[in-house]
Order: C-alpha cells, then structure tokens, then sequence
C-alpha cells in the first residue's frame, strides 16, 4: 500500500478516454503492473444462481465453460511459471467437469491454491468427492456470503439461498474449514445488496464473526467486503432502477488514490474459460483483453511484464472505494 502522495498538479490532458484514466492522470498517478504473483482462472460462467450483482451475468443458462484442453493449457503455463497463488472462479467453478483433475493438477505447483464458491453449487448432490479433493490439497475456500439478513441476501442471490448457504458453511466447518489448526481455510465476502457502499471490512468482519457464531455456530477465518462492481446484471439492475448515475458517483466521490498500490490487478493475470487473457476478471467482464490485445495462455512464456500498463474503465472506481479491492 502506498503512502498518500502529495498534492498533484494541474493535470495536462493524459489522452485517455475513461473517466478512470484521467483521474488517475489528475491525482499524478499511474496503473501498472508490478510483480505477478497470482494466476486467476475463470472457469466459465456456467452457475446454478442468476444473482443480481454479477458483473458476468453467470447463470444456469449460460454453456461457457473451460474445456479439458483448455485446462491441460493452463496447467503447462503453470508448469512454466511459478505462481505464488492461483485464484479459481466463475461462474460456479464446481460445475464445471475437470474441476477435480485441475485441483489435483495445480495444487503441487502453487504455495496457495484457493476455489471461490457460492455455496450452493459445491454443496449440491455428488460434490463430495470434489470436498474430499480440497481437503486432502487444502485448498481454500472463499465462499460468497453478501449478507446477514436472509431477505437481503435471498433478494441478491434467489430465494432460499440463505438457508443453503448457512447449511453449507455447518458442512464445511464439520470437514474442518475454518477450524482453528486444521490448515483448511475458510474465508467469506460480503456485498451490498443495493446501489451503495459497503461498510468498512475490520467492523464487518467482527459483526459477522460474532453473529454467524452466535446465532448458527459458523465460524471463518476472514471476512472481505467488496463493492459491487457497475457490469453485467448488476449494471442492467442500476440502469432500469435508475441508480446508474448515482451509483458511479459514489464510487468515484470514494475514490482513495491510496488503494492504487495495492489494487489486485497489479500482482494478478486472469484466464478467461476460453483462455483469453485479462488484467482482471472485471476486464473480463467489460471486454477489455491484458493489453488491449488477445491473446491466448498458451502463447504466454512468462509473466507479464512488470511496468506494463493496466487496461481501465469507469468500472475500476469500484475497486478504488473506500479501502479498495486489494
């Protein structure tokens, strides 16, 4: 995290045409990417829940998912370039197929390998094979939990997921997630149901922490709260409640030149289920390929180079609110 830098000057006009761009520009600050350290997969956006703040649109109906050879791309670049972390997500990764095999297969090439889950998916009929798969590699679990209220939470997620997931968060803390000693880490994030901020992560994660253990006996390691990032169903929910405007206004009121160090995009490339490369998995979302150009995983030789610059949008003041999304 950087320090906050000093008053800017009068900005010159930085030619760049998203709003980020020349804030960054205005507050003398630049985004670009320093040491890479974490892989980030993208499995697809198949998923058994349809949420309203998704920046990817993932539902049951979509039928992109990474293909076995997809995969088997993915675990040679892993090979050829270590990485201190690599980040799987979706989508509900769960249902994609090879999900087991590339756990197996990436695990031993990585000092932390982590499954992000929206605890529904992983708890459904025939998961527990997969379970036993993160167990026995002790991958860590990041498991979508938005809110404490069940009305909040079952209006973003669906009806009835609040129930499922406090259901599957008893199961995995009966398999030893979250446990002090077991090594079976077990973290959650939490994001506002409506078109605000999210409150800030240290009082949040006490709140939960002693609520989920008093009401329901849960227990977790850490608690991330995230703001809800203007793309995809989100986006469309903001624009047809007519919160769109607003909404970005607060993001960019909140920006806090200070995250930009730290933001996750500059220790992170992303792989699209397709193999596509991306800073993040927002640009991803927005369509904005690593460097303004496709290319595929199975083209890359090494790390992204450091000091490279990073594609922005107007999406990225989400991640610049407040303490950021680092």
């Amino acid at each position: 995290m950087s320090t906050t830098p000093m008053a800017p000057e009068p900005a010159e006009d930085c030619g760049c045409n998203d709003l980020f761009g020349r804030t960054l520009a205005e507050q003398r600050l630049t985004l670009a990417r320093g040491d890479t350290q974490t892989l980030q997969l993208n499995l697809g956006f198949l998923c058994d829940l349809a949420c309203r703040h998704c920046h990817l649109e993932a539902g049951p109906q979509r039928r992109e998912v990474m293909s076995r050879e997809t995969m088997a791309e993915v675990i040679a670049f892993a090979k050829r370039v270590p990485f201190a972390v690599i980040d799987i997500t979706g989508g509900a990764p769960e249902l994609v197929p090879g999900l087991d095999h590339l756990l197996r297969s990436l695990a031993p090439l990585t000092g932390k390998l982590m499954l992000r889950s929206n605890l529904t998916a992983i708890a459904e009929e025939g998961r527990q094979a997969l379970l036993e798969v993160c167990i026995t590699h002790k991958v860590a679990i990041v498991a979508s939990f938005p809110s404490l209220n069940a009305g909040q939470a079952n209006a973003q997620r669906g009806g009835g997921v609040f129930e499922r997931s406090l259901e599957t968060l008893r199961r995995l803390n009966a398999l030893g997630y979250g446990l002090p000693g077991s090594g079976l880490e077990l973290d959650l994030v939490a994001s506002p149901a409506g078109a605000f901020l999210p409150a800030g992560q240290a009082q949040a994660e006490k709140r939960f922490k002693r609520e989920l253990a008093d009401k329901w006996g849960i227990i977790f390691n850490q608690l991330y709260t995230f703001a809800n990032v203007p793309l995809g169903r989100f986006r469309a929910w903001l624009e047809k409640s007519e919160n769109f405007d607003s909404y970005l206004g607060s993001l960019r009121e909140a920006f806090n030149p200070c995250t930009v160090d730290g933001l996750m995009c500059r220790q992170l490339v992303s792989v699209a289920w397709d193999g596509t490369l991306y800073d993040c998995d927002f640009n991803l979302a927005a369509g904005i390929p690593l460097g303004g150009e496709r290319k595929h995983v199975s083209q890359l030789q090494q790390r992204p180079e450091a000091g490279t610059p990073i594609a922005t949008g107007e999406h990225c003041f989400a991640c610049t609110a407040g303490s950021g999304f680092t």
